[in-house]
């Protein structure tokens, strides 16, 4: 643009990235001494930003304002805030004397006019996600950009190949917030039969400032420790199992299912327990299915086991779109109902405490040993006075010495001979039953 004998070189639009510098280009040409340097910003009134005269004055009127080095006339901000966008004027004022040095030099003014534009990069993207089996909601948004961002999709693979989801699914908002603006977009895919895939990224791209964010969503499928791949009837094929007693739980890797038990995996008699599954990391969202022996599954979460009379293995199943796998819980029984009265005996209800009195074991064992001895020794001594009794009553007959005659010896029912005779025989015949041991 020219203006008089000066050209002043400007751009109708400059475009500044917030917290970063702009700069408002004002240069002369042919450059000429400067008497003033003016810079405003336009609004209601004209705000002055800048102020230099080359004889004594160098203000910035804005703190962050300053003269460019590249041509000691132009604007640079820093850093930039979005406030500072708008209208700025920049005047110039320089000595012409239209060549002639003999003539005084007469001040010329000079204005220009142009806009700053100011951008903001987005400042928050987040991603949310719904999981019905295959079937995949995802919904992204960016939000305080100005001006508005873009958001496409891509998904990779295992193998590290990045390709973009088409457009056929989604569904785009824009929405303003103050002078910025929130971009939302939301994708519904299904994941096909054996398709397998590392993530899923929302791609947040604002050309303006040259930013792009990445918000990723990791498909992780499930996983535990020492799995062995076996066949179970309920299953038409083989898939990965192992015990919750061989999880170490050091093992800090994604999707590693995790069992807790509340009160714990070992309870006593008759109590109720409650089984929790989670697998930290798994996506998409993995479903559970419980069950024991033969019993029909149970879908969830938690399983809750009311009053556990005997240890029990339970089994859980963790499975999403990626993969399966079985853990084995075992719950185990600490105490029976009659086994804590060990030191006790039961009739019926009441609890009969031991009558030992707190004596010892061997205090008892001498107690045990003292009666059997003193028993030896009463027997003894009824056997003895019983075989020397007999002898004197009882005297074989020779004619006929093992005979009772019943006319020759008249006796009742009640006459010692008949008792000595009984007692008699019946010690005889347990001296007879101990003579083959001597």
């Amino acid at each position: 643009t020219l203006i008089g004998t000066v050209d002043l070189k400007y751009d109708d639009v400059s475009y500044a990235t917030v917290h970063q510098s702009a700069f408002l280009r004002c240069g002369m040409m042919p450059v000429q001494p400067i008497k003033e340097l003016w810079w405003f910003k336009i609004g209601a009134s004209e705000e002055r930003v800048y102020y230099y005269d080359p004889t004594s004055v160098d203000a910035a009127l804005m703190k962050r304002a300053r003269r460019s080095s590249r041509d000691n006339t132009s604007l640079e901000i820093y850093p930039t805030q979005l406030s500072d966008e708008g209208e700025y004027k920049c005047r110039i004022v320089v000595w012409d004397n239209t060549g002639n040095s003999t003539e005084p030099s007469v001040p010329i003014s000079k204005e220009a006019r142009m806009m700053l534009k100011v951008n903001v990069p987005p400042e928050k993207v987040e991603i949310t996600h719904l999981t019905s089996g295959r079937n995949l909601s995802l919904r992204c948004k960016s939000e305080g950009a100005k001006p508005p961002a873009d958001i496409l999709w891509t998904k990779t693979s295992p193998d590290g190949v990045e390709t973009e989801i088409p457009d056929l699914t989604k569904v785009r908002e824009i929405e303003p917030a103050g002078e910025l603006y929130d971009t939302a977009e939301q994708i519904f895919y299904q994941l096909q039969e054996n398709e397998m895939i590392a993530k899923i990224s929302c791609v947040v791209r604002h050309h303006n400032t040259n930013t792009t964010i990445y918000k990723n969503i990791t498909f992780v499928s499930p996983a535990i420790q020492n799995a062995l791949k076996v066949t179970m009837q309920r299953f038409a094929e083989p898939v990965l199992y192992s015990s919750i007693e061989n999880q170490d739980g050091q093992d800090n890797k994604a999707g590693l299912v995790k069992i807790s038990a509340d009160p714990g995996f070992k309870v006593p008699y008759n109590t109720s327990v409650t089984l929790k599954a989670s697998a930290p990391g798994v996506y998409p969202e993995p479903r559970y299915l419980w069950w024991v022996g033969d019993q029909t599954g149970i879908a969830g979460r938690e399983l809750h086991i009311d009053n556990l009379e005997e240890d029990k293995s339970y089994y859980v199943l963790a499975e999403n779109p990626l993969g399966r796998v079985v853990l084995e819980v075992p719950v185990h029984i600490t105490t029976s109902d009659y086994s804590q009265w060990n030191d006790s005996s039961r009739d019926g209800d009441v609890i009969v405490d031991d009558t030992t009195g707190g004596l010892d074991t061997g205090a008892i064992i001498g107690i045990v040993i003292g009666a059997l001895i003193a028993v030896f020794f009463i027997g003894f001594a009824v056997w003895y006075w019983t075989i020397r009794d007999g002898t004197h009553v009882f005297s074989p007959k020779k004619e006929k010495p093992h005979t009772i005659d019943e006319e020759t010896i008249p006796f009742r029912s009640t006459d010692k001979p008949l008792l000595r005779t009984i007692s008699t025989q019946t010690l005889e015949g347990r001296r007879s039953r101990r003579e083959p041991s001597i």
